[in-house]
């Protein structure tokens, strides 16, 4: 293997474990909307009523409405429920 392969190789190399070690990769692995864990002001997008539209601007903390970003099959845990649950729950109040 001549000087310039080897080169080009490791920076290939590099380059893959640049682009892996990202933050844009780690956002892209498995996560769910997880309701009623948000902290007032840290929502991460609109809630279920409506009354906004960005991330932010939740008034209250755990709001059955309102939601965050957190890895696949850990909302349960942290005591959330999914879309589903938070939109019949609203529904009946």
């Amino acid at each position: 293997m001549n000087q310039r392969t080897m080169i080009a190789a490791a920076a290939t190399s590099l380059m893959s474990l640049a682009l892996l070690s990202s933050p844009a990769f780690a956002q892209n692995a498995a996560k769910e909307k997880c309701f009623g864990i948000a902290k007032a002001g840290q929502n991460d997008c609109a809630n279920i009523a409506g009354t906004h539209s960005c991330a932010g601007q939740s008034k209250v903390d755990n709001d059955k409405g309102e939601w965050k970003y957190v890895p696949a099959g850990t909302c349960k845990q942290m005591g959330g429920v999914s879309q589903e649950q938070a939109k019949m729950d609203m529904k009946k109040s």
